[in-house]
């Protein structure tokens, strides 16, 4: 897959969430898939500021390290896919359902993110802008 296609199937997962400038951080290692010109820009643009750890310093990653190490534990370890869109939907069913609504994170006092940022979200909004958020079906796969 070249990597203009790889960045435009990531744009997709993008759009599907509204991202305001600065609110979210994409943290990676020093990978050259990280730091070249195309995909820095596409974050820019999706307004993603990026982070990348610092030479010789690998506790920068630690949380990127767990939620891979998450990621291969809860989903991908013993699993049997397809071809690459069964990974890719399989994943992403993963993170969106399990990851983000079901598992409770020791790092947000054990609340799901979605519980996290709806909390947040409420108590930063004015009054006559709580509204409560449709969490949806569990798919489990």
């Amino acid at each position: 897959m070249s990597k203009l296609t790889w960045l435009s199937r990531r744009s997709l997962a993008l759009a599907a969430r509204a991202i305001a400038p600065g609110e979210l951080v994409h943290h990676s290692d020093r990978g050259i898939q990280y730091a070249c010109t195309a995909y820095v820009e596409r974050l820019t643009a999706a307004g993603i500021q990026p982070s990348m750890s610092r030479a010789g310093c690998p506790w920068d990653n630690a949380m990127a390290e767990s939620f891979m190490r998450t990621l291969k534990r809860e989903e991908v370890d013993g699993r049997c896919y397809r071809d690459q869109a069964d990974v890719e939907a399989r994943i992403a069913i993963f993170l969106e359902e399990v990851y983000n609504r079901q598992r409770l994170h020791s790092a947000l006092a054990y609340r799901s993110p979605a519980a996290f940022e709806r909390d947040n979200r409420l108590l930063s909004a004015p009054p006559h802008a709580a509204q409560p958020i449709a969490v949806g079906t569990t798919i489990c796969v």
